[in-house]
């Protein structure tokens, strides 16, 4: 993975960055300069510069939570490359599995056996993705945390109550978001209302610094800033990711985030596991104009295959033309608008740089399958 991150020219004139050593600026830059927005960088900073973290040592504590909802799509791995960017920059990096809180959102119709049998795929998945790193408390290194371990505190609830007193329906309606739904989709069901409480109480409970998640998260993490305001406690530092479009996404609705890329929808969504043929299947109909600077083909060019590789490598049919290699998202779009790149040859480039970055997964389902088979039985894809 490209390792030349900058940091925004927004974060790099404060006086608070400026301040810190070389080698803690580069930190600073390897997990903040690829992100869409940063909320609260004040704490990364202090922590950075020598204060103590929120578990009163050293170590930086980010977290990424995750539903156990099925099968993992690409966009996941924009998640896992700033997982990867964090573990580089020595911090240590929480995959959270929130299995109750798939259950209060209706996945699997409630079935906590099949959530809790995609929440170990999921563990091996990020192994996968991540490339095995050392897994631990320290820094640069990964650990796994199940909700329903954290669950078993009794502190945890109160901490729930304290982030629920206070909350409007109107204001918790408009988080719904978050779980994938609109404002007026829970009213029969009193759980759905305590979800953001419990997302918010996560972070507090766990001493999270960095709270990592797609732009959709961040109605979740503004709500556990205002709690935290309320009651003087620490508040985590939120690092927001891009989300990628559905294949089929195009113009102007790529911009709402009802047309971001998920799995329900088969023909706009590109799954982890599909072979090298199904991701160019797939992507020969995503949408793509010469006369359109916006694509989710663009947005996987960016986010995913330059941000892991620096470079597009396109391959035509030699009867139509010579290989080339793009090292630009720019140059690249350019190139297709202007005739000199045909948008199909454009889609296969990204196609095929997609599934050289998916090697290592299909490589560890390949030794170990049962997991996968198991979560394929549970959601006949």
């Amino acid at each position: 993975m490209p390792s030349d991150q900058a940091l925004p020219p927004s974060l790099s004139d404060s006086e608070e960055v400026a301040n810190l050593d070389a080698a803690s600026r580069e930190r600073l830059a390897t997990m903040v300069g690829s992100v869409e927005e940063v909320v609260g960088i004040e704490h990364l900073v202090r922590v950075l510069s020598g204060e103590q973290s929120h578990g009163n040592d050293d170590v930086i504590r980010c977290y990424v939570g995750f539903e156990p909802s099925g099968k993992a799509h690409i966009g996941w791995k924009v998640l896992a490359l700033q997982c990867k960017r964090m573990l580089e920059a020595k911090a240590n990096v929480m995959i959270f599995l929130a299995d109750w809180h798939a259950w209060v959102n209706d996945k699997f119709n409630g079935d906590m056996d099949a959530i809790q049998t995609t929440a170990r795929y999921m563990e091996a998945t990020f192994r996968a993705l991540l490339d095995h790193p050392p897994e631990g408390e320290g820094p640069g290194e990964l650990r796994f945390v199940w909700a329903s371990k954290v669950m078993e505190s009794p502190d945890y609830w109160a901490r729930v109550l304290r982030c629920s007193k206070g909350a409007t329906l109107a204001m918790v309606r408009k988080t719904f978001t978050i779980m994938g739904r609109d404002e007026a989709s829970s009213d029969h069901d009193l759980s759905k209302f305590y979800y953001p409480a419990m997302q918010a109480a996560d972070i507090f409970e766990m001493n999270i610094d960095v709270a990592i998640g797609g732009m959709d998260q961040r109605k979740a993490h503004m709500f556990m800033r205002d709690v935290a305001s309320k009651y003087g406690w620490e508040k985590a530092t939120c690092l927001h990711t891009p989300i990628i479009s559905s294949l089929k996404a195009s113009g102007s609705r790529m911009e709402s985030f009802d047309h971001k890329m998920s799995k329900s929808d088969p023909k706009g969504a590109l799954l982890l596991h599909d072979t090298p043929e199904q991701i160019r299947k797939k992507m020969r109909k995503a949408y793509i104009s010469p006369d359109d600077p916006q694509s989710p083909v663009y947005e996987l060019a960016e986010h995913i295959v330059l941000a892991e590789f620096g470079e597009i490598v396109v391959t035509p049919d030699p009867r139509f033309g010579e290989p080339s290699t793009w090292t630009s998202l720019e140059a690249f779009r350019e190139a297709v608008m202007d005739g000199s790149l045909h948008p199909l040859d454009a889609k296969f480039g990204v196609a095929d740089g997609l599934a050289r970055g998916l090697v290592g997964v299909e490589e560890h389902f390949e030794k170990d399958a049962a997991l996968l088979d198991a979560v394929t039985q549970l959601t006949n894809a």
